[in-house]
Parts: C-alpha cells; structure tokens; sequence
C-alpha cells in the first residue's frame, strides 16, 4: 500500500510539474508555487482540529501567489474606497466582504490589462470563474493549504509553533495553552504581547515558500463554498487515489479542486490578529457569507500560471439571506451567561425592544469558581462536548420567531458549547440570527465561525462584541446594534 501511495503520489506530482507555467508572473511582488500532490487536512492525532479536516489527496497545478496581502493603499487606488478598521496604507485591507474581493480582482485585472477572472451575476448569487483567465483572483482552498504547508504535514510549517515574534495573532494565547493555562511553562512556544491590531505586511519573516503573513494579522478569502471532506472519500471511508483521466481532470478542467457547487458560507483560511495558536493552524478552516465583511479578514491574490480548462459556476444556496430586518414573525432574545456580562447586555436589549427573552440553564451547571470553569470551558471545548440544557423550548413556540438574537461569552476564542448544544437542538433554517457576545480583548474570536457552521441554513446578520459589561456606553452601543440590523 505505501509503494502504490508513493507511485500514485510521484504520478500527480510529475502530472502538475509538467502543467506549462505560460502565464508570466504579474510582478516581483508575486512568487511561483510549483505544483504537487499533498495530504490536505490533518490527522486525527492533531491537537485542537476539528471534525471538517478529514485528510485526503490533493493535486494543485502551479500558480502565482502574492507575497503579500492586499493593503489597504493598493484597495483605495482600485476601488476608491478603505473599509478597513485599522488605518494605513502598508497595512492588509480588512473589513471586505468575499463579494467585494472577487470585485476587486476583476476591477485589478482591467486595471492591469488581463482577462478578469470572475463573472458575477443575479446580484452575486452566482459567481462563475473562468480558469483559462490570466486575471488576478483568490486562492482555492486547496491552492491556500498547499502553499501555506510548503512541503509540511505538521500543524504549522515551521516546526516549532509559531509565537508573537513570528506571527501578529493573540499572542497571550499560544498553541495549547488551553490545557496548559495554569502552568505554561511545559509549553515550547510560550504566551507573548497581544497587540491587538494589524501590522503592516512583511513585518514578519516569510515561510519557505517566501509568503509573508500566511499565518496571522488577516484571514484570507478562498474561492471555495464551506463543505465537509467527505466527497474526497470512497464508499469504504478512504481516501480515493485512483489515476485516470477521471480523477486528474474533473468536469471543469483541471484537477485543482473546488469545494462545493453551491453553499451558504465562504471559506476564509490562515486566523487574523485576534485569533489564539489553535486557529493558525495550516488545516484549520473558517467560514463565512459571502456578503459579511469581518474586521480581521482580508485577501490575498492569486494568478494562474498557465491556462486551465473550463468554468467553474457558483450558486448561493437559498437561506434567509434576503432579509434586512425583522419579518412579520416574532423576535427572541436567547442567551448563556456564566459572570453575568452576558446576561447584562441580553436585558439592555430585551429594555429596548421589548422581545421575548430566555437564559440558558444547564442540567449540570458549570463551576462557580473562575480557576474551575477556565478548564471546564476549554475541556468540553476540546472534546466537542454537548452539555444538556435545562432549558427547554416548545417546538411550536419556537416556530414563531423569524429571528434569533444569541449572546454569549467569549470562551477560548469561540462560543461556549451549551451555545453549541443550542444550535444543534432547534432548526435554524431560514431564521436571521444576531449574535452578540461579552469578551475581554478578542471580540468574536472564531465564534462567528462556530455558529456559521452549526446553522449553514440560517442568515447570521451583523453582530455585537461587548468589552466585558460594556461600561457607560452599553446603552448606545446596543442602540446603534439595533438600529443597523433594522430591530429598531
């Protein structure tokens, strides 16, 4: 089996070394990653992954990749326009929703004299790329991993895990340092300043395929629909790695696969400056709409190498995605608080609206002791755990509400798992949820990507981070929340 895995490896890898690299590099500013095969995704021994990074077989052809991600200043020459957060011009445009990325290429592209690479129809609902396009477009998920990896099957490309002097990221909060809270000291890489904010591109040194920022500072936009792995597996749960004509050309041309056909989500890779260790990871995946602009994601460009085979047609999937604010159903306020934060801003806004509210109970509560819950929250956490709720809703009651207003803190980066148990007990399908959360320095974590994955089916409108209780500006922050989410 390992002979046939080496001989089947060695035929796709000379298959997209001998793919033609006819297309010149746009600029200096753009390195060449040479095709190849790898395992994408990680091993089920790998700390912290997560249930969608099943391992199988990927070959990429060659292509340009920037060294660096988009700035804001080359942003503000093409579109006229800076949404981003932070400002300046050396550093990464953020704030841009996958819709605005694909805009931008195509505007850079005719800026630049090349085939745009995208056409976007019915509003943005179908986006189609052209693969024999020379113009400028986002990485696939698969072209992200195999550039970022270089060559590695380790959680990071380097072998040490990388800490806040390789990689701009929560530094307090490095790789493991979950389990390992109390007595960080067995960890190898150890916790460094948080600097909460993004830092002008190439501050950092580069990984060995001279990618600047691959990790860290600003997720980065993939083409891909968010899906699970598993339609890289054969009846028998193993990876397919079979060499026909089938499987290096799939329908649409080349085999540089794509996700999905159609979703809901987009897929955005590599963890932004307020993202813990656990969430740079290379296989690490997060999602978003298309149409959701985030403060701690930006893009990075991508050129074909040489000309590929065929178009690739995406489709928005039907959600509640039309709606821009509340419908003729009722609204409910629906909330998990362990200090009290939480709890706090869920009641400022139930004052101002008026809309029902519930606070999670669980069946077997978590500690009252702040040193406890800190290893109860990261060990279900860690385990995917479901803990049982108390609380209980009426399935017709239920039906009732066109809109979920979720809070809940901050726990480990992402939502604490009775959150999870609630999304994964109610159907979410066509309802507009709008999450809001206490937390104390990294705003929504990778919380938003939770949710994103566990309801698929729902419209995730804007949400609110409040700084612990929120402090004298609550009311205003909660009333400006409101308002641009059309609840008020």
């Amino acid at each position: 089996m390992k002979r046939l895995i080496a001989s089947i490896l060695l035929a796709l890898g000379a298959f997209a070394m001998a793919h033609a690299t006819t297309f010149p590099a746009p600029s200096a500013d753009f390195v060449l990653i040479q095709g190849g095969s790898f395992t994408m995704g990680s091993p089920a021994n790998e700390d912290w992954r997560t249930g969608d990074e099943t391992q199988h077989l990927v070959t990429v052809v060659p292509f340009y990749m920037a060294k660096y991600e988009v700035t804001q200043k080359l942003w503000r020459e093409v579109t006229g326009k800076n949404p981003s957060n932070f400002s300046g011009d050396n550093l990464p445009v953020e704030s841009v929703t996958w819709l605005e990325a694909v805009e931008f290429c195509n505007a850079l592209s005719r800026r630049d004299g090349r085939t745009p690479a995208y056409t976007v129809t019915d509003g943005g609902a179908t986006v189609s790329w052209n693969r024999a396009a020379n113009g400028y477009r986002l990485p696939t998920e698969a072209e992200w991993e195999y550039a970022a990896r270089a060559g590695s099957t380790t959680p990071f490309y380097s072998r040490k895990v990388p800490g806040a002097d390789d990689v701009n990221f929560y530094g307090h909060y490095p790789y493991q340092i979950e389990q390992n809270y109390f007595n960080d000291s067995v960890l190898e890489t150890r916790p460094g300043v948080y600097r909460g904010t993004t830092v002008a591109v190439g501050s950092f040194a580069p990984n060995p395929n001279g990618l600047y920022d691959i990790y860290g500072n600003v997720g980065e936009w993939c083409f891909d629909y968010y899906g699970d792995y598993k339609d890289c597996l054969d009846e028998s749960g193993n990876t397919k790695t079979l060499i026909t004509e089938a499987t290096v050309y799939d329908s649409a041309g080349l085999y540089n696969p794509t996700e999905l056909s159609s979703g809901t989500r987009r897929v955005y890779r590599g963890g932004g400056w307020n993202d813990f260790g656990k969430n740079l990871r290379s296989a690490y995946r997060a999602a978003a709409q298309q149409n959701t602009p985030l403060y701690n994601v930006g893009i990075r460009l991508v050129v074909s190498a040489g000309p590929s085979k065929g178009i690739v047609t995406t489709r928005e999937a039907a959600t509640a995605s039309k709606s821009t604010g509340a419908k003729s159903g009722k609204t409910l306020i629906i909330y998990y608080s362990w200090s009290g934060n939480t709890r706090g801003v869920a009641k400022e806004i139930a004052r101002q609206t008026g809309f029902d509210i519930i606070e999670l109970e669980l069946v077997k509560p978590y500690s009252s002791n702040y040193n406890t819950v800190l290893n109860e929250a990261q060990r279900d956490q860690h385990n995917q755990a479901r803990p049982a709720l108390k609380t209980k809703i009426d399935a017709k009651k239920w039906a009732e509400y066109d809109t979920i207003i979720i809070g809940y803190p901050n726990w480990w980066a992402s939502i604490p798992m009775p959150i999870a148990t609630l999304l994964e007990s109610y159907d979410f399908s066509g309802k507009r949820i709008l999450p809001f959360c206490s937390h104390g320095g990294g705003r929504f974590g990778q919380s938003l990507t939770a949710i994103a994955k566990l309801a698929p089916n729902a419209m995730l409108a804007e949400g609110l981070s409040i700084h612990y209780s929120g402090g004298s500006s609550l009311a205003r922050d909660v009333e400006k929340w409101l308002k641009k989410n059309g609840m008020k």
